[in-house]
Formats: C-alpha cells, structure tokens, sequence
C-alpha cells in the first residue's frame, strides 16, 4: 500500500470521526432536553385532551382573557402540532433505533 492511499484514507476516517462525534454529542445534549420535557409534554397532552385547553380557548375567543397574555398555547394549531410532533418523533426514534 502506498503511503499516500493511507495518508488519504486516515483523513478521509478522520472527517468521518469528527461529523460522527460531532452529531452524537449533539443528539445527547437533545435527548437530555427532550427527557427534562417530558413532564411539560404530559401536562400539555393532559391539559388539550382534558377539556382545559377548549375552555381556554373559548374564554380567549370570547375576549375573557388579558389582551397583554401570551397565548401561544391557545393557538388553534399550535398544541397539537406540537404533540402531533412528538409522537412522529417518538415514532421516527424508535424507526432509528430498530434499524440496527
């Protein structure tokens, strides 16, 4: 073998080293988060399934709530897109994970 080809190919293993290292400290530092938000993600799918969310939402719609309040949560998408993501997530994640 010369030495060129393994020159080469030791750069090559070592770009492939640093981006593999680089994504699986970054999926870490994501799961982290993702694991400390378990228990908003609970409270948010008890709260919309609960009838919580819809009474909220009404008193919003009927002009019952400070008009300064955030209320992203009472978007008529945004709570459920947002669970709807986490379970294709879970779902994507547990694909990944069966693969190999």
């Amino acid at each position: 073998m010369r030495k060129n080809d393994r020159v080469s190919r030791i750069e090559q293993m070592e770009r492939r080293f640093d981006a593999a290292r680089a994504a699986v400290d970054e999926m870490d530092a994501a799961l982290q988060r993702y694991a400390e938000a378990e228990k908003d993600i609970e409270a948010l799918a008890e709260y919309y399934d609960g009838g919580q969310w819809r009474s909220d939402f009404e008193a919003d719609e009927a002009g019952l709530l400070p008009a300064t309040l955030k209320r992203g949560v009472l978007s008529e998408d945004g709570l459920w897109n947002l669970l709807t993501d986490v379970k294709e997530l879970r779902r994507r994640m547990d694909e990944v994970a069966a693969e190999k």
